[in-house]
């Protein structure tokens, strides 16, 4: 299978690219997402080695860096805990409902890329991210999209 591309946000209060970066190996699982469109995503399509933008949402909105996906999807087994802010009593581990993928720390950009710059670089205006109203947590982009958006993190601010 070809390697795909991936954004996935987090809200840095809750888990940051450096509390990835933090992690054993640099790597730990994504876990919590509770919307079924970015489930699929995280049980039928993200593969190992899969890139991924990471994004920091909410106050400051912006992608930091990126990570790849180090194990494909599988249960999510925060969801069977009920003392976890992502449980959810329908799930059970014979017949789990949400998933989630491990990933591992690859980069951090030299400055961050917030919504109001990513709208204004060239090769970016389909990008979902950019649409309105988009509030999925995990979302395919494009290798271009990729590529470009790396591209402009490298770069010195």
């Amino acid at each position: 299978m070809a390697k795909r591309y991936w954004l996935i946000k987090s809200e840095p209060t809750a888990y940051a690219l450096d509390d990835l970066a933090r992690q054993t190996d640099q790597t730990d699982h994504w876990d919590g997402v509770r919307n079924y469109q970015a489930r699929n995503f995280l049980r039928d399509e993200m593969q190992v080695g899969d890139g991924i933008l990471f994004y920091h949402s909410r106050f400051k909105p912006a992608v930091v860096g990126t990570a790849t996906v180090a194990r494909a999807g599988y249960p999510d087994h925060t969801a069977w805990d009920p003392h976890s802010d992502h449980y959810d009593p329908r799930s059970t581990p014979q017949n789990p409902i949400w998933f989630m993928v491990d990933i591992r720390f690859a980069s951090r950009f030299k400055r961050p890329l917030p919504l109001s710059e990513l709208r204004r670089i060239p090769g970016l205006a389909h990008m979902i991210l950019l649409r309105r109203g988009n509030r999925l947590s995990v979302m395919p982009v494009s290798a271009q999209e990729f590529e470009i958006i790396v591209a402009a993190g490298a770069a010195a601010g």
